[in-house]
């Protein structure tokens, strides 16, 4: 994206000066950091560095320190209680480990959420759910139950949920960090794809530079308690 184009975009996410914390202690200081519609962003650094205090502000679930904040349109440094789920509908979230309700069926877990942010209608819930699973190339999986899926299968369905509320913006938190080469092959791409089809941000947090160099994107680091891009 050129800067032309960036000027007349307004970011999906943005921090000036902002102080992340992990509790009460700042572990990175001064972010500056803007996302827009259809960015591919990496956050890498050494454990411990506040890759994943960074997300976890962005979702809200971390309180921003000083400085400035905004996600979707959100003002992080006065959001209300209240507003953290509206905010939350317009992120997708993939945790590495998945994340799923191991005793309901995939077809449930999909339905939890969307229940979850307000869907009342069975009929379109029922619509969303093929819809999101098609998606991820698991349209006959919504019956089973989470541990009669792979690894793969499992994070496929974890992206099918961040998808269900069409999101602005989708935050990877090592989303390939439990599987194997060729099926971690697979999630990025499919995640890509998703980028690429419908203009989502992704902003995903990483270790593995292999990735990087096989998929381009913007590249922060966080490093001796800042994350800058590099």
């Amino acid at each position: 994206m050129n800067n032309s184009e960036q000027t007349e975009k307004i970011p999906v996410i943005s921090f000036r000066d902002a102080d992340i914390l992990n509790g009460e202690a700042v572990v990175v200081y001064g972010l500056d950091m803007e996302v827009y519609p259809g960015d591919l962003v990496y956050i890498v650094g050494k454990v411990g560095t506040g890759k994943t205090s960074i997300i976890r502000t962005m979702t809200a679930e971390n309180k921003l320190g000083k400085g400035e904040g905004k996600v979707c349109g959100f003002d992080l440094a006065g959001i209300r209680n209240k507003e953290i789920p509206y905010l939350r509908r317009k992120l997708g979230v993939v945790f590495q480990d998945f994340q799923l309700l191991m005793d309901r069926t995939v077809e449930e877990n999909l339905a939890f959420v969307l229940k979850a942010t307000g869907w009342k209608d069975n009929v379109l819930i029922d619509k969303k759910i093929d819809e999101v699973l098609n998606a991820v190339g698991l349209p006959t999986k919504a019956h089973k139950m989470p541990h009669q899926l792979s690894g793969g299968e499992q994070q496929r369905i974890a992206i099918a949920r961040a998808i269900l509320n069409s999101p602005e913006v989708i935050i990877a938190d090592e989303p390939t960090g439990n599987l194997d080469g060729e099926t971690a092959k697979g999630i990025l791409e499919l995640l890509l794809k998703i980028n690429r089809e419908n203009g989502t941000a992704i902003v995903m947090v990483t270790h593995n530079r292999h990735i990087i160099e096989q998929y381009p994107g913007r590249v922060f680091e966080t490093k001796d308690e800042a994350c800058r891009e590099i």
